[in-house]
């Protein structure tokens, strides 16, 4: 009854880990090398030297430039209390500047006890930062801007990047600008006399390497030694846990994990129904079933499902339409089909079984109907089946998987011939 308990705390321990963002990302915060090691020394020096800065942090979607920014303010917020204001916008929701300027205004209110008018101006909520950034600096206070989705800021006249930019270029002013965007490209986005205002700095975000996924494998999944958990518990929980990131089986389908989303935010949520499936009442452990479970319902394929039900002669088909391909024949046509998979008969008249034109035909429609292949051309310009442009949208590795599956209906080396 106690290790069945445990149990259910581990559960809810490790749920929790998965969508704290600050807890996650904490694993990576000692490395000096680090993202966030050089951010905190980016912002730590514009707060102790009381200087403005701007910054971009830039990468693909899910690799933690909000968290650990996120992380970062948490820790200054603590070192430097009552010396940091914090204002967040976010592209996606105050792109235009009049509403952005509202907003920073309305935080800016917030955050000192003043009274927010909502009838005010764009040039009264401008005049009004400006006078705060003014303020915020003889009271030895610094202002941090944080833009998320920095790229749509970057539309239209882009007059909250200058009026912020230039406003910094006081020495009466103390603040920084931390732009967060999933393109690259974001500093050339800007605007001439906003460039020229902005320090050019830039952090790059990427997705964990073997060694940081390791590290944060160990760190979200092990049990906390020094914690209300029988030790005996830990102890066997955490030597599952290593045997399981050991395991050629774990390796291979973090592997096929990271080729379809190699973000931190698609391996939490693959972490996150890993441990849902961990059964409660008998092993009361992580397993390898567990984390394979979760694989299954991640990379699920209607595609090879459809397949499934494929006969022999619509498999001919698929396969005659990807020899086309294969033979980088762009453009190509039921007829073209037909040619092909007459060719394929009479090359192996032994193996291969020649089935009627119109049968074919019929099978043709099936697959379409399917999903399975699908007309280029409009319905309109060429009424015939047989003479619109048709596209295969299968891969080759769906349709192997396929042909291995209806081993019964076509024999291996049929298969290897088709294939071939």
């Amino acid at each position: 009854m106690e290790t069945s308990t445990a149990a259910e705390k581990a559960l809810i321990l490790l749920r929790s880990r998965i969508c704290n963002p600050n807890f996650v990302f904490s694993a990576l915060s000692d490395k000096p090398d680090s993202n966030y090691s050089k951010l905190k020394f980016l912002l730590s020096s514009s707060v102790t030297e009381s200087c403005n800065n701007s910054v971009l942090l830039l990468g693909p979607r899910g690799c933690g430039k909000i968290p650990v920014l996120e992380l970062v303010l948490q820790d200054l917020q603590s070192e430097h209390p009552e010396t940091i204001s914090v204002v967040r916008l976010n592209g996606i929701l105050h792109s235009d500047d009049n509403y952005a300027l509202k907003e920073i205004a309305r935080q800016l209110c917030l955050e000192h006890d003043l009274e927010f008018s909502k009838m005010a101006s764009s040039d009264d909520n401008s005049q009004f930062m400006i006078a705060m950034l003014q303020k915020c600096g003889l009271d030895h206070r610094t202002l941090i801007f944080v833009l998320d989705e920095f790229d749509l800021f970057t539309q239209g006249k882009q007059r909250l990047l200058y009026c912020l930019l230039d406003a910094m270029q006081s020495v009466m002013s103390q603040a920084v600008v931390v732009g967060s965007s999933c393109r690259l490209d974001a500093d050339q986005l800007l605007e001439k006399r906003v460039r020229s205002r902005f320090s050019h700095r830039k952090l790059l975000f990427l997705p964990p390497s073997k060694e940081d996924l390791q590290i944060l494998l160990e760190h979200i999944l092990s049990l906390p030694t020094d914690s209300s958990f029988p030790h005996d518990y830990v102890v066997e929980f955490n030597e599952k846990v290593h045997c399981i990131l050991g395991d050629q089986r774990f390796k291979a389908i973090l592997t096929k994990l990271s080729d379809a989303d190699s973000s931190v935010n698609n391996l939490l949520r693959f972490l996150f129904r890993s441990i849902c499936n961990m059964d409660l009442k008998e092993s009361r452990f992580l397993s390898i079933k567990n984390f394979e479970t979760a694989s299954k319902s991640i990379h699920q394929q209607p595609k090879l499902e459809s397949l499934q039900d494929c006969s022999t002669l619509e498999h001919y088909i698929l396969v005659c339409m990807k020899r086309l391909e294969t033979k980088e024949q762009n453009s190509y046509n039921f007829n073209s089909v037909m040619k092909e998979y007459k060719d394929i008969h009479d090359a192996f008249p032994v193996y291969v079984t020649y089935y009627e034109r119109d049968r074919c035909l019929t099978a043709f429609e099936h697959l379409e109907q399917r999903g399975l292949i699908s007309f280029e051309d409009v319905r309109g310009q060429n009424p015939s089946v047989q003479f619109r442009s048709v596209k295969l949208l299968v891969s080759s590795h769906q349709l192997q998987e396929s042909l291995k599956a209806n081993s019964s209906s076509i024999p291996g080396k049929i298969r290897t011939l088709l294939m071939s």
